[in-house]
C-alpha cells in the first residue's frame, strides 16, 4: 500500500510541479506569460471585491504573485510527494488564492463560450482542492505511530 500511495502522490503533485517548472522557465524579468494573463483578471477581481465588499485589494507588481504561485506549487508539490502535510497546506493556499482569480466564470454571461470553459476549469480546481482537503483530513485522522518501549531488563542472580 505504501508504494501505491507514493505513486498516487507523485502523479497528483506532477500537475503542480510541471506547471511551476513551466512558469519558472518563462518568468523572465516581468513574470512572463503568466503575469500577462493574470494582470487583467486580477484587476477585474480587485474591482469586484471593492464593489461587493468595499475592501480595497492592495496594489502590487503582479510578478510577485506569479513568483509566489511558482514557489507554492514547487515547494508544496515536492513536500506533498514525500507525504508532508505542510506541502498539502501550501497547495491548498495556492488553490484558494489563484482559482477564483484565474477562472472568473462569474464575470461572464452563461450563454458565452468563455463561461463554460472557465466554469469547467474552476470546478476542476475545486476537485484538486477537495483531494487536498481529503489528504489533510486522512493524515490528521490516522493515529501516530508510537514506538514500543522496551521492558527494563532485570538481572537474574
Amino acid at each position: 500500500m505504501g508504494f501505491v500511495s507514493f505513486v498516487g502522490r507523485v502523479l497528483f503533485a506532477s500537475v503542480f510541479l510541471l506547471s511551476a517548472w513551466q512558469e519558472f522557465n518563462e518568468f523572465g524579468v516581468d513574470g512572463g506569460p503568466a503575469a500577462k494573463a493574470l494582470k487583467p483578471k486580477f484587476n477585474v477581481f480587485s474591482k469586484t471585491v471593492k464593489s461587493q465588499t468595499g475592501v480595497q485589494v492592495p496594489e502590487f507588481d503582479i510578478k510577485y504573485l506569479v513568483a509566489a504561485a511558482v514557489a507554492f506549487k514547487g515547494v508544496g508539490g515536492i513536500l506533498f510527494t514525500f507525504d508532508s502535510s505542510i506541502g498539502a497546506y501550501l497547495l491548498v493556499l495556492h488553490q484558494l488564492i489563484v482559482t477564483p482569480i484565474l477562472y472568473d466564470f462569474y464575470n461572464y454571461d452563461t450563454e458565452k463560450k468563455e463561461f463554460g470553459i472557465l466554469f469547467t476549469k474552476f470546478t476542476q480546481n475545486l476537485t484538486l482542492l477537495g483531494a487536498l482537503f481529503f489528504f489533510i483530513g486522512m493524515k490528521n485522522s490516522m493515529p501516530r505511530r508510537q514506538h514500543k518501549k522496551k521492558a527494563p531488563k532485570t538481572k537474574t542472580v
